[in-house]
């Protein structure tokens, strides 16, 4: 008699669907709310909301702010069906100041070149070339990153999406994952001076808004 060891054949959307809430839990399990949000469907995101208008990547939830949570049980709950995208909520344990790639790219290299531990912090980044550094809430941003359209600062009312939530362009990852930063985050001064002094040695290109600021208010 010969034994299989084929493995069960498990749905890609299932084996995402897994992969989304074991990231929530796990983000979730350090105090850093979540929220689901809708899920990519060829080339917008549904959030299941009838008539919702809609198409860029959005919370599912209209009452998100209130029902952002961190307790398992609703994680589990809110991920046990559907494979939605995972988005971090901004503005309670953490800020997110989401930059152009180049302008990311500089300061991530800054960081690793000068040992500075006390910048390093997790960074997300999506397909489309948008980085976001995880910083310690309530700082607003300073005036040379403030007037930039290119430039975001996602406080209270907003928030990001998290790997490994797929975007029309490709899917969310970490540059450096909170568990690289020991879940530390960096002041939000001293990431943004980072920022401010990587200015001059970014190639300018046509500045375009984020997608995002159609669907979340600029932390401000």
């Amino acid at each position: 008699m010969q034994w299989s060891v084929r493995r069960p054949f498990v749905p890609p959307v299932a084996l995402d669907r897994l992969r989304l809430r074991r990231a929530a839990l796990r983000l979730a399990a350090h105090g850093w709310a979540v929220t689901p949000g809708a899920r990519l469907s060829g080339h917008r995101f549904d959030c299941g909301r009838p008539g919702c208008p809609i198409t860029a990547c959005h919370p599912a939830l209209e009452s998100w702010e209130d029902t952002a949570s961190t307790d398992p049980a609703q994680v589990r709950a809110w991920w046990r069906h559907e494979p939605y995208s995972l988005l971090l909520v901004t503005g309670r344990r953490f800020d997110a100041i989401e930059v152009p790639a180049a302008l990311g790219l500089r300061v991530l290299g800054a960081v690793r070149l000068n040992r500075r531990g006390d910048a390093r912090g997790p960074v997300t980044v999506t397909a489309a070339g948008r980085w976001s550094f995880l910083v310690e809430p309530g700082a607003p941003l300073r005036s040379e990153l403030d007037h930039r359209l290119d430039v975001v600062r996602h406080g209270l009312g907003s928030w990001i999406p998290a790997a490994p939530s797929r975007m029309l362009e490709g899917p969310a990852r970490w540059a450096v994952t909170p568990e690289q930063a020991q879940w530390r985050l960096p002041g939000a001064e001293t990431v943004q001076q980072l920022m401010t002094d990587a200015l001059g040695t970014v190639r300018e290109r046509q500045l375009t808004v984020p997608r995002q600021l159609s669907t979340a208010r600029r932390g401000g």
